[in-house]
């Protein structure tokens, strides 16, 4: 029987809560290496700011903006009801996140309207899973399948996951938006088989 998004979910979040510091930390520097060596001066990325088992580091943000690069932070907004609206954004700083909703870390104002996601090359996307035909698993806001339509038709949208977390099929639904890239920390950036943009 073919498994739910939230069955899926479950898995993961378990597998995720059963890793080591240490295996968290050498997977992150696995992340920082081949995505510090994609990742060129004077450029526009949109990134996030690890919380709990996330694969990634904070780190990355500092070093990429030590290195000429522009790190665009998400920032979660709901509107009056409570419902997860676009994204906006904020640049990065070192040193300078604050606590948020949700248990993020986020840039301090000024932020920047949703579309200015469009700016960036490379947009690095949390995820739970991906699969090889570009289908991300989130965790079901939905905040990232409203913002990446508004990213430019030719950006990288690139789930960040360990290894085994990129998998060959994953449930999906019409809206998700599909990533044309992964990065994990033993294969480094894959291709996957989607261009940007819903199904």
């Amino acid at each position: 029987m073919r498994q739910t998004k939230t069955q899926v979910r479950a898995a993961i979040l378990a597998a995720r809560a059963a890793t080591t510091p240490q295996q968290r930390t050498a997977e992150a520097a696995a992340l920082t290496r081949h995505l510090l060596a994609l990742i060129t001066p004077d450029t526009t990325v949109c990134a996030y700011v690890p919380v709990g088992s996330e694969p990634g580091s904070a780190d990355l943000l500092d070093e990429l903006t030590a290195r000429g690069v522009r790190v665009l932070l998400p920032v979660a907004q709901t509107d009056g009801d409570g419902v997860p609206q676009p994204l906006e954004w904020g640049v990065h700083r070192s040193g300078a996140l604050i606590h948020a909703a949700f248990g993020l870390r986020e840039p301090p104002p000024p932020h920047l309207p949703p579309r200015a996601v469009a700016e960036a090359r490379t947009v690095l996307v949390p995820a739970l899973a991906a699969d090889r035909a570009g289908v991300r698993l989130g965790r079901g806001a939905g905040f990232y399948d409203r913002t990446l339509q508004l990213a430019s038709p030719g950006a990288q949208l690139m789930a960040v996951v360990r290894d085994d977390e990129l998998v060959d099929a994953l449930p999906h639904e019409p809206h998700d938006v599909r990533m044309t890239h992964a990065v994990t920390p033993g294969g480094g950036i894959v291709t996957l088989g989607a261009t940007p943009g819903r199904e």
